[in-house]
């Protein structure tokens, strides 16, 4: 059985997702062969059923799956756990990366892959997702309007519900953990979408948009994620509207 729940294993349990069964094998030899215990599923479905059961450290999902696709099991394991997931996929587009990230993926692997830069993938993933003493996470963060709950994965503002993507809410939090600070958009990109994101700053903005929609009274003059400019973004901790 994993420990995502509780820390990193020595021998870390990954459960593939995916229908063929040539891949399977060959992500199976490289990762028995990196110590690492692998658990197979061909589908969606039996995925889901199988994440419940064993609790992995890690999952790697294909995205082009029969009757349940990948995005969907990403979106169905992301409301449960907090699993980590690479996604793998023939899909090259950037649409679809941005897509599988913003529904919760920690990572984008595209076919054909290199094993050796999966495991090396899988093992950044897992060191940056494993708990620790200083990745600590308080379980509840109060600014005048906005309250974050993170283990529930909720944010109020004015005391009302607020829906956040997956990435937002990992924006946010960002943010909302060292308020007044100024992160750059290279930074939050490492931080909130792991150092292996191919992506550009723009990914970083707009995020920051479709998170003021959300928050903000009025997005153009934001209480909360302030722009610095020339610099990055920050959390504003007195909530003033700028």
């Amino acid at each position: 059985m994993g420990t995502a729940q509780g820390g990193a294993s020595s021998h870390p349990t990954i459960l593939v997702i995916e229908d063929e069964s040539t891949i399977i094998q060959l992500i199976r030899l490289y990762c028995e062969d990196a110590g690492f215990t692998i658990v197979a599923a061909e589908n969606g479905i039996v995925g889901l059923e199988t994440h419940a059961r064993i609790k992995p450290d890690l999952v790697v999902l294909d995205v082009m799956l029969p009757g349940l696709d990948g995005y969907e099991v990403c979106q169905r394991i992301r409301a449960v756990a907090p699993t980590p997931i690479i996604m793998l996929t023939a899909r090259r587009a950037e649409d679809d990366r941005i897509h599988g990230l913003d529904l919760g993926a920690d990572d984008y692997v595209t076919k054909p892959f290199s094993p050796r830069e999966l495991i090396s993938r899988m093992r950044a993933v897992l060191r940056r997702t494993s708990p620790g003493p200083e990745s600590a996470i308080p379980q509840r963060i109060e600014f005048p309007g906005l309250v974050m709950l993170p283990a529930a994965h909720r944010v109020e503002v004015d005391g009302k519900n607020v829906e956040l993507t997956a990435k937002e809410f990992d924006l946010l939090l960002t943010l909302a953990r060292a308020p007044d600070q100024v992160f750059s958009r290279e930074t939050l990109l490492s931080k909130v979408w792991g150092f292996d994101y191919l992506g550009d700053s723009r990914t970083v903005d707009v995020h920051v948009g479709t998170l003021r929609k959300k928050l903000e009274r009025d997005p153009a003059h934001p209480r909360y994620v302030k722009t610095v400019w020339s610099v990055g973004y920050k959390l504003d901790p007195s909530a003033t509207e700028g």
